[in-house]
């Protein structure tokens, strides 16, 4: 059984190459976001292949630039995209990624940025990954990763003609990989707070499973040396999400603790997204939305964090209504 090795090496490592036996209706993408140190400069790199159902594919790197709301999609050959079977190390064309760095080779944007200090999401072999027992079931619409919830940037990035710095800035990156997106989700991200040292990640999507749906939600706050985790699988509640032009609110409770979140919308940059495996879709994101937080101990009433996340990443897409309560 040694063709099997890399992928089982590949079920307990989420940001490794996920699609090496696929040929159709499929995708896989790297999202890769990226600040500079004062929060002037902020771009989401995209990676990935796309299949359709007649097994026509492609490589691409969509590049949005989260200041100016544009976004450009370079689209390769598939045969450009190369992967490495032990380790998340993508290439496409003279463009290269893993978790540790990105090198770019594009019209209009091009340089290297190095990561280090990554706090990735734990993974026991119990619960590879952010899915946790969901990773072990085959036939989910839509898996998902992350590759680092905070880390520190360094390089250059030039852009337009003008050379960025990035030494200083902050560095987020998960994928996903699958079929299509769900049919309504929220999705939320911001590591610049007060203080270095915390990030938080949140998503509420519709789930298709087996002939029915379910609302599915996983959020983390990464608090300096520790992960609070709010997910379906690991006994949490979510007892709110309202979503209106202006802002998205969520509450969520696990067994130690309460978290109240609220997301202030700004203007959104279209996208390209996966509908059975080819980039048909459209999906609208902001990076420069505003997410506030109150963390509380639920046995003493303390509130552990209260604070205000900037340069945030949010998505609000499709049905929302299968999803607010």
């Amino acid at each position: 059984m040694p063709h099997l090795f890399p992928k089982f090496r590949a079920l307990f490592n989420p940001d490794q190459f996920q699609g090496g036996r696929q040929t159709s209706r499929y995708f896989e993408g790297w999202y890769f976001k990226v600040v500079n140190a004062d929060q002037s400069v902020a771009f989401a790199i995209i990676p990935g292949i796309a299949m359709d159902e007649s097994g026509r594919k492609q490589a691409f790197i969509q590049v949005l630039d989260g200041k100016k709301q544009t976004a450009v999609y370079h689209k390769f050959e598939f045969d450009k995209f190369v992967s490495s079977e032990r380790e998340f190390r993508i290439s496409i064309g003279n463009n290269s990624f893993s978790a540790s760095h990105l090198e770019l080779d594009l019209p209009g944007i091009a340089g290297r940025l190095e990561f280090s200090n990554l706090v990735p999401w734990p993974k026991p072999w119990y619960s590879p990954g952010i899915m946790g027992p969901y990773a072990f079931i085959p036939f989910m619409e839509c898996y998902h990763g992350i590759v680092s919830m905070d880390h520190s940037i360094s390089g250059k990035l030039k852009i337009d003609g003008v050379v960025n710095n990035f030494g200083g800035g902050r560095g987020y990156t998960e994928k996903d990989w699958g079929r299509s997106f769900p049919s309504a989700y929220v999705w939320m991200q911001s590591n610049h707070f007060s203080l270095p040292g915390i990030s938080i990640k949140a998503s509420v999507a519709r789930i298709p499973w087996i002939r029915n749906s379910f609302t599915g939600f996983i959020a983390g706050v990464w608090l300096h040396d520790r992960l609070i985790r709010f997910t379906t699988y690991n006994g949490s509640s979510m007892l709110k999400l309202a979503i209106d032009p202006l802002r998205v609110e969520m509450e969520l409770q696990n067994k130690h603790h309460h978290i109240q979140i609220a997301t202030y919308r700004e203007a959104a940059t279209s996208l390209a997204s996966p509908i059975q495996g080819m980039m048909d879709g459209r999906i609208e994101e902001s990076m420069n939305s505003r997410i506030e937080i109150v963390l509380t101990d639920r046995k003493t009433g303390t509130i552990i964090l209260s604070d205000t996340g900037h340069s945030a990443g949010l998505e609000v897409a499709g049905e929302i209504s299968q999803i607010v309560i």
